[in-house]
């Protein structure tokens, strides 16, 4: 169940003979209006609107809609008793009220048409409406155990006017333009090609953020309005989170610097190095001095030397000595 908000209108007359004259249509329920012709229930409303002259907008009009999935349970008491509760919640109560169900689509929906100046001659407000509409639609369709449509996608757009063709426009725009930008700023201004205006809302006395509305002609609405993901914190994060996504596959499909590669080698090797760092080759030597090791063979160079001099000159002694024999 979802209600549709048109701006509110001026004149009774084409709205209430749009609704009680189409074909097919049923009057289901009426307070304080007489409903046996169309001229009496017009004047009814116009009669009370005088209690508030200076009101322009008087005329309150919704409409009710239903998945064609809950068209077996919907009955029309049971659509009367939910229009009713649904009205309570948006705070639209002491009015006058019509109720007209039509039968020209293949889901069911009930048309709600009332005075925006109540039977005391107040002026019932219209802020925040349609953000409060989203709420109590959700809630109501929770509680009944209704069809929860899936997103926006299935939503007809043909069949949109005024306020709600605006909002999906605005809608469409960004979800076509938020894959191809890196920044708000992108953003804003590619929508600006688009008609669509983007507007910030700053905390008072700052240049903090703190929300984000659109507006295309004469309608705006704040970001969570058009959406629940198009709300300023969930666009920044989207992008944001897109952005450094894309930096990591480019980062990994980039080939590694020489002095990467290093850094990988050098860690991979990280144990080897550190064993060598403990037992360095130089230790060895330092414990073990090079004229050591001729003294551990107990040789004496003085006596080498001196016998191979007694030895060598005594053979030349001999030499000298000998005569050849015949």
């Amino acid at each position: 169940m979802m209600g549709k908000i048109p701006k509110s209108g001026k004149i009774f007359k084409g709205c209430v003979e749009y609704c009680m004259l189409k074909k097919d249509a049923v009057v289901l329920d009426a307070t304080g209006l007489r409903t046996g012709e169309v001229k009496h229930t017009i004047a009814d409303f116009n009669m009370q609107r005088k209690m508030r002259p200076g009101l322009g907008q008087a005329v309150g009009h919704i409409a009710l809609n239903w998945s064609p999935e809950d068209s077996p349970k919907l009955t029309d008491e049971l659509m009367i008793s939910i229009a009713k509760e649904y009205l309570k919640k948006m705070k639209i109560s002491d009015t006058q009220v019509l109720m007209v169900r039509h039968h020209d689509t293949n889901h069911p929906h009930l048309h709600i048409v009332f005075n925006r100046v109540n039977n005391e001659g107040k002026t019932i407000s219209d802020a925040n409406q349609r953000w409060s509409n989203v709420k109590v639609s959700k809630a109501l369709t929770l509680k009944y155990g209704f069809h929860m449509a899936e997103g926006k996608d299935r939503v007809n757009r043909q069949r949109l006017k005024g306020a709600d063709k605006a909002k999906y426009q605005i809608h469409d725009q960004i979800k076509a333009i938020l894959p191809k930008v890196k920044t708000m700023d992108d953003l804003q201004k590619q929508l600006a090609m688009q008609g669509i205006k983007m507007l910030y809302k700053y905390k008072s006395g700052t240049q903090e953020v703190q929300g984000v509305s659109f507006s295309k002609g004469e309608h705006r609405f704040k970001g969570s309005e058009i959406d629940r993901s198009l709300s300023y914190g969930k666009i920044s994060k989207t992008i944001s989170d897109r952005v450094q996504k894309q930096e990591k596959q480019e980062k990994m499909v980039q080939p590694k610097s020489l002095a990467d590669e290093l850094r990988d080698v050098l860690k991979q090797s990280g144990n080897e190095t550190h064993y060598l760092k403990k037992e360095p080759k130089t230790q060895y030597l330092d414990h073990e001095p090079k004229n050591n090791y001729l003294g551990a063979l107990e040789i004496d160079i003085s006596e080498d030397v001196d016998d191979e001099a007694i030895y060598g000159r005594n053979r030349r002694r001999q030499d000298k000595g000998q005569t050849p024999s015949r």
